[in-house]
């Protein structure tokens, strides 16, 4: 090994180590100051760090990985709906991250239109969704046995990238494939019966 490479592997290790000691020191500070609420937003040097941790934990392999899906209409639209049914409860129809849940993770769920998430790889996306983020709330999708070819997460993939140009009317349509919770079925229930001409007495009845 030449001097100079030495002394990039030097400085290189010199640094993964300054950043982790430092990670660890902030984390402790923050613990003691503020103990294990999830209710708090990490904070920027967090964010860098986990960020670099997350592109360091992505398999140089997997970065390079083409989407084999054809970015038509057909194959963004079911991206669009399994988003709906499996993603939105966490990182909403659009994307934002504006949700109960999504809100209350820690780190909370990213506004997945942004540059951090859109500069990203199709392979580390689909990295990210097959294998999920340790230590978030992040997990990971699909059967593993699909490898490198789950055709439903590469159709994610597609739906990832086309979020910033998401249209009102595909949102709307997002939500009837939406998961909905036992109180939001009674009411479209009892919304139905009384556009069916019956009484709360008869629905009552019926059931």
């Amino acid at each position: 090994m030449s001097n100079s490479r030495k002394t990039v592997w030097l400085w290189t290790v010199i640094l993964v180590i300054a950043t982790t000691v430092a990670g660890v020191g902030i984390f402790s500070m923050r613990l003691i100051q503020y103990g294990l609420s999830a209710r708090d937003q990490p904070s920027f040097v967090e964010a860098a760090i986990a960020r670099k941790l997350r592109y360091w934990a992505i398999p140089a392999r997997a970065k390079g990985l083409k989407n084999p899906m054809p970015a038509n209409s057909g194959m963004l639209e079911q991206g669009r709906n399994h988003w709906a049914d499996h993603c939105a409860t966490c990182h909403a129809n659009n994307g934002s991250g504006e949700t109960e849940i999504g809100r209350s993770l820690y780190p909370k769920a990213p506004d997945m239109r942004q540059p951090e998430t859109q500069s990203l790889t199709d392979g580390e996306l689909y990295y990210i969704i097959r294998n999920g983020v340790r230590m978030t709330g992040m997990p990971g999708w699909g059967d593993p046995k699909d490898g490198d070819f789950d055709h439903e997460t590469w159709m994610l993939v597609l739906f990832i990238r086309h979020l910033p140009n998401l249209s009102t009317d595909e949102q709307k349509a997002m939500e009837r494939f939406n998961p909905k919770s036992a109180a939001e079925r009674e009411e479209e229930e009892q919304e139905e019966d009384f556009l069916n001409g019956k009484n709360p007495r008869e629905t009552i009845h019926d059931r």
